[in-house]
């Protein structure tokens, strides 16, 4: 939901808007204009649906749907923990929506290191976790350059979180430059690759061999890969060929407010086709409705 990148994130920044209408979180939370729109997460060797990753946006009477980059920039810190905190339960309560719609998905949320350190998580989880045996967990997405700033401080959350039925997810993997060793001193459960390395993957040689050394490498390490940012069909065959395990993008599917997320998956239970538990065995393109 809230990341570093201000294009796909979740912040604010003090007093509200400014000058430049900018709107600020406080004033969206006060406000009730902020909410979490979710994009598929497609399982490329099954093809179906296989989770979401919460994205916030702000609904402005006025100025309508705003992306984070008209809120996230200058963002101070109580401002961000508070719009963490309400993604962590937000993203919990909507859980147990989907899954009445049949569908058993692991969501992500995007929260920085450092606001993970402050957030009481196990408090939150404990009070506002789904209550339902088969509730997957939540993964929260860290981004490569925060973690390797700080990989103690960032391995001693990880196993904090694991506690709660949090796992955690390298996002934007590749644009930090990390070593690989200092990686495995993290427990993560998912490698993103940086949309900048998936695209034209296909026909790039350099982006092909980054996308499969860090495939090869989530493996090597017990965890998934996924590819964000797909947007061709050629490219989504070379990440399959490749071995890549989930993808994002707007080829699959785009992100898209609570309710149209909802209802694309009461769509795919409605199907035939779907499977007992809830998995329309479609093509990952047909995640767009």
């Amino acid at each position: 939901m809230m990341t570093s990148q201000p294009s796909e994130t979740g912040t604010h920044d003090a007093g509200g808007r400014t000058p430049a209408g900018k709107v600020g979180v406080a004033e969206a939370l006060r406000e009730t204009w902020l909410e979490l729109w979710y994009q598929p997460k497609i399982d490329l060797r099954k093809k179906c649906l296989a989770g979401a990753e919460a994205l916030a946006r702000i609904r402005h009477p006025e100025l309508g749907v705003l992306l984070p980059g008209r809120f996230l920039p200058g963002i101070d810190e109580d401002s961000l923990l508070d719009l963490s905190e309400y993604a962590l339960i937000s993203a919990l309560a909507d859980w147990s929506v989907f899954r009445a719609a049949g569908f058993n998905l692991r969501l992500a949320i995007n929260v920085p290191v450092h606001v993970l350190g402050r957030l009481p998580i196990a408090e939150i989880v404990a009070a506002h976790r789904p209550d339902s045996p088969d509730w997957p967990g939540l993964m929260v997405e860290v981004t490569e350059d925060q973690i390797v700033r700080d990989m103690r401080r960032a391995q001693a959350i990880a196993e904090a979180l694991r506690d709660s039925s949090i796992m955690v997810s390298i996002d934007d993997f590749g644009a930090g430059y990390s070593s690989f060793s200092s990686l495995r001193e993290l427990a993560f459960a998912e490698l993103k690759l940086n949309h900048s390395f998936v695209k034209d993957c296909a026909t790039d040689a350099t982006n092909a061999a980054i996308c499969q050394t860090a495939i090869d490498l989530a493996h090597r390490f017990g965890s998934v890969a996924v590819a964000e940012g797909i947007e061709s069909v050629a490219d989504l065959q070379a990440l399959q060929i490749m071995g890549c395990d989930y993808g994002q993008g707007v080829l699959l599917a785009p992100p898209m407010p609570k309710d149209r997320f909802l209802g694309l998956l009461q769509q795919r239970t409605a199907r035939p086709s779907a499977a007992p538990g809830g998995e329309a065995a479609s093509p990952p393109a047909a995640a767009a409705g």
